[in-house]
C-alpha cells in the first residue's frame, strides 16, 4: 500500500510539473517594428523612444509581478535628462540625481504625475511617487533644454523601440490584451487610432509594422510659472557651481 501512494503521489507531481512547463511554455516573446515618418512620409533614421505595452483584459493572463530590477532614476547630467524616456510600474518611486555640477529644478504640472522637487544642488537626489497610470512630462525649470517623459504603467507587458524602430515584449502570456502606442510627437488622435484588440498564442511572435507620423516640433514649453523662461544667467550662484 505504501509503495502504491508512493507511485501515485510521483506520478501526481509529474502531472503538476507537466501542467506548469505547459503553462510556462505559452508565454512568448513578442516583436514589432516601428517607422517614423517626417512630413514629406520618409522614414526617419532614428525610430527610438516609441513605447508599445499590451493590458491584459480580464483573466486573460496568469498575474506576474512589475517589479524593476534595480530602482528607477532619470538622471540630471550635461543639462539634460537620461534616459530620455522612462517606463515605470504605477507606484514607483523615481529618484532624480542631479550629476550636474550646478543646480536643478525639476518639475511636472502638465499630465500624469504633477510635483515640483525645487531647486537643489549637484551631487543632491530627489524622489517622486509615480502612483496612478499616465504620461508625465518632466522638465527644469532652470535649463529649458532639458525634457525627458516618465510613462506609469499597469502592466509588464510592454516595450521601448531603439534606434532602428525594434521593439520586443518578452514573457507574454496567451490571452486577450488591449495594445496600447504611445509617441513624444504623435497626435493624440494618432495614438488614438492604433489602439486596438490582440490575442496572443503560443504561437504568436509579431505585433507587425507601427507607422507613426510625427507633426512639427512643439512649441516652447512655459517655466514652472507658466512663464517664458529667462535669459541663461550662468554667472548667477543661484544657477551654477562652478
Amino acid at each position: 500500500m505504501k509503495n502504491v501512494l508512493v507511485a501515485y503521489g510521483v506520478r501526481c507531481a509529474f502531472v503538476m510539473l507537466l501542467c506548469a512547463s505547459s503553462a510556462w511554455a505559452q508565454d512568448v516573446t513578442l516583436t514589432g517594428r516601428v517607422e517614423l515618418l517626417n512630413g514629406d512620409k520618409a522614414a526617419k533614421p532614428d525610430a527610438g523612444h516609441v513605447v508599445v505595452w499590451l493590458t491584459p483584459e480580464a483573466a486573460a493572463a496568469r498575474p506576474v509581478a512589475f517589479h524593476p530590477v534595480q530602482s528607477p532614476r532619470l538622471v540630471q547630467k550635461n543639462k539634460s535628462f537620461e534616459p530620455h524616456v522612462l517606463v515605470v510600474p504605477v507606484g514607483s518611486m523615481v529618484a532624480f540625481p542631479n550629476r550636474d555640477p550646478f543646480f536643478h529644478n525639476v518639475f511636472s504640472l502638465f499630465e500624469g504625475k504633477r510635483f515640483d522637487l525645487g531647486l537643489y544642488e549637484a551631487g543632491s537626489t530627489r524622489d517622486v511617487h509615480f502612483d496612478k497610470p499616465g504620461i508625465s512630462y518632466i522638465f527644469c525649470n532652470i535649463h529649458p533644454e532639458m525634457s525627458a517623459v516618465v510613462v506609469a504603467l499597469e502592466t509588464p507587458y510592454y516595450g521601448i523601440s531603439d534606434s532602428r524602430g525594434q521593439v520586443v515584449i518578452p514573457n507574454v502570456p496567451s490571452g486577450k490584451y488591449t495594445l496600447r502606442v504611445w509617441y513624444e510627437t504623435a497626435l493624440p488622435e494618432t495614438l488614438k487610432a492604433m489602439t486596438r484588440e490582440v490575442i496572443i498564442t503560443d504561437s504568436t511572435s509579431t505585433l507587425g509594422v507601427f507607422r507613426l507620423a510625427e507633426v512639427s516640433a512643439p512649441a516652447a514649453h512655459k517655466n514652472l510659472y507658466g512663464k517664458d523662461y529667462d535669459s541663461p544667467l550662468p554667472d548667477n550662484p543661484a544657477y551654477d557651481r562652478h
